[in-house]
């Protein structure tokens, strides 16, 4: 039970304000501490916040409960994703990152809705399953960014709108990469007539190691957000 106390809080010394990104230094950021994806407009999300970096034990932890099938470690995830949600924001709907059928079908469960339950139920308002994924979409790993958005426009639409019209909601996700599948998710639910979009993830990789031209915001996408 040792390796659950282990992952630890992402950190970092300077952050996007918008996104939560981390930065080795300030000079990505404006001076209202937003990184070149939130200056263009290229989120479909208006905040972001994740608990840890992918990697190390918190990885494995994610793997074991994603793919190997132990929904048992929701609790203790969905703990750790709690803990990233500051107190003073307020929500009206939890919604999870939804799965397509057939991916859902094959893993038997969608480890986003079984954390968004946890947090519905901490937070004391609704869970709805507001969002369907109407196409299966490629593997993003190894795309760049603007690659990523491309892959991913279009892919949701808003099942729910009453469930989300006029309402601040609160998006739940396993990890983020880019953040380029919760602003795509993030646009639809705004076009559905939400007022507001955060995303809370439970990890999110560490894109400072990656180089700087991966992270070109997709100018077709990020005026579709404006």
């Amino acid at each position: 039970m040792q390796c659950l106390k282990a992952p630890a809080p992402i950190a970092a010394e300077y952050f996007c304000v918008t996104c939560r990104t981390p930065f080795q230094n300030p000079f990505p950021l404006d001076e209202s501490g937003r990184c070149r994806l939130c200056r263009s407009g290229a989120r479909g999300f208006d905040m972001a916040y994740c608990f840890g970096a992918y990697e190390d034990t918190l990885r494995e932890l994610i793997h074991l409960f994603k793919y190997g099938g132990m929904k048992p470690l929701a609790r203790t995830l969905g703990g750790f994703l709690a803990s990233a949600l500051p107190r003073d924001q307020q929500f009206d709907v939890v919604v999870p990152m939804p799965l397509h059928w057939r991916r859902r079908w094959q893993r038997g469960f969608n480890q986003s809705e079984l954390l968004a339950r946890l947090i519905a139920r901490r937070c004391a308002i609704p869970m709805v399953n507001a969002v369907r994924r109407t196409r299966a979409t490629a593997a993003q790993a190894g795309l760049t960014n603007a690659r990523r958005r491309e892959n991913v426009a279009g892919a949701f639409r808003v099942r729910k709108p009453r469930a989300v019209e006029g309402r601040r909601v609160l998006l739940i996700d396993d990890v983020m990469t880019t953040g380029a599948t919760a602003s795509a998710c993030g646009l639809a639910l705004k076009r559905g007539g939400a007022s507001s979009v955060t995303l809370l993830a439970l990890a999110r990789v560490d894109r400072r190691l990656f180089e700087p031209d991966q992270f070109e915001p997709d100018k077709q996408v990020s005026q579709e957000v404006a």
